[in-house]
């Protein structure tokens, strides 16, 4: 390709906050939750770049179809690709479909294709034609952003984010678009440049408690200490799902978890740990998935953001142990979840 920006692009990143903030000079915009991608087209030709580098060109030829019909020939855009789920007036994102179309065999990624479509929501405008627009305000890009996108015909596949310049429009956005399956809210500087793998915006996410059994742990990868803590959730029909883990131990603590959780762990005639494996997906394959199991009676406090389904929608993180909790209790019923709200409404803002 031959653009007026080097590609890879490292995304502009963010810095989180707890709440919204309501300084002036900001813009807000919904946070989608999403795979993150620059989007590079140049005459023919169309890159999916991954916040990582990585290319996601092959996995979505849906997209890059579409983007070749509609997007002018020269630009570089900042964007999220998503994928939705739900009849028309209760759609919401759906993250897990989204996760399927990273697939290594062609006839999948084929199928999925049409059964799982993929959509672009553009949020940045970094070069077009010849310009590299990176070192203009945010406020310009925007604007310039907005005009392509008013020479574009109406879609299904690609969007232009909405914005306020209201933090408290962007703080009932934060409180209704999550239930649509979105993340939080995203302030950027008015004045600000685009500036490549620098955490110059701010976002805020939700976060929640809850409690959760403690149902098993992880060896860490040094073949020391505990890596991660399993974590399971009491469904209605009686049974113990696997929700999630918890990481992030110093090496101090992986070691004493280790001692902590001995009296716990599930011996076999023999006193060898018992061992179990959780679910293998695509980003697992070649993984250890091995646990080691422990009797479920100890209960732990988390802070986490979304549960869908069966499973946190992210790594959840440690608070406290509650001993004064009954596993019992640990029922998905106790969780916390957002209200629903129509994803239609988020991306046609009129």
């Amino acid at each position: 390709m031959d653009l007026p920006l080097d590609l890879p692009v490292a995304p502009m990143l963010a810095k989180a906050a707890t709440r919204v903030p309501t300084d002036a000079g900001y813009t807000y915009e919904p946070k989608w939750d999403g795979f993150r991608c620059i989007v590079a087209r140049d005459g023919d030709e169309v890159e999916l770049q991954s916040r990582g580098t990585k290319s996601l060109t092959r996995y979505f030829p849906e997209v890059v179809e579409h983007l070749l019909g509609v997007l002018p020939e020269r630009i570089v855009l900042d964007a999220e690709i998503v994928v939705t789920s739900g009849e028309p007036g209760a759609q919401r994102l759906n993250w897990d479909a989204l996760g399927q179309r990273i697939h290594p065999a062609a006839s999948r990624i084929e199928k999925l294709s049409t059964e799982t479509p993929a959509q672009v929501i553009a949020f940045d405008l970094l070069a077009l034609g010849d310009e590299d627009l990176t070192a203009l305000p945010y406020t310009e890009r925007r604007a310039r952003l907005e005009a392509v996108f008013a020479d574009l015909p109406d879609s299904d596949s690609l969007f232009l984010t909405r914005t306020t310049d209201d933090p408290a429009e962007a703080q009932r956005w934060f409180e209704e678009f999550e239930g649509a399956g979105l993340d939080g809210v995203v302030a950027k500087a008015d004045d600000g440049a685009y500036e490549q793998n620098k955490r110059t915006m701010i976002k805020v996410k939700h976060k929640r408690t809850a409690e959760a059994v403690l149902v098993g742990y992880r060896v860490h990868k040094s073949g020391s200490g505990v890596g991660s803590l399993l974590l399971g959730l009491y469904a209605d029909d009686g049974k113990l799902y696997n929700v999630g883990g918890i990481s992030a131990f110093t090496a101090k603590r992986r070691e004493e978890l280790v001692e902590e959780l001995e009296p716990l762990v599930v011996r076999d005639e023999e006193g060898d740990a018992v061992t179990g494996e959780t679910d293998r997906s695509r980003f697992s394959a070649s993984k250890d998935v091995s646990f080691v199991t422990v009797r479920p009676e100890r209960v732990v406090e988390v802070a986490f953001d979304q549960l869908e389904g069966h499973r946190f929608r992210h790594a959840v993180s440690f608070l406290r142990w509650r001993p004064d909790r009954e596993p019992e209790s640990c029922t998905m019923e106790q969780v916390d979840r957002a209200p629903a709200y129509d994803l239609g409404r988020v991306l046609r803002s009129s």
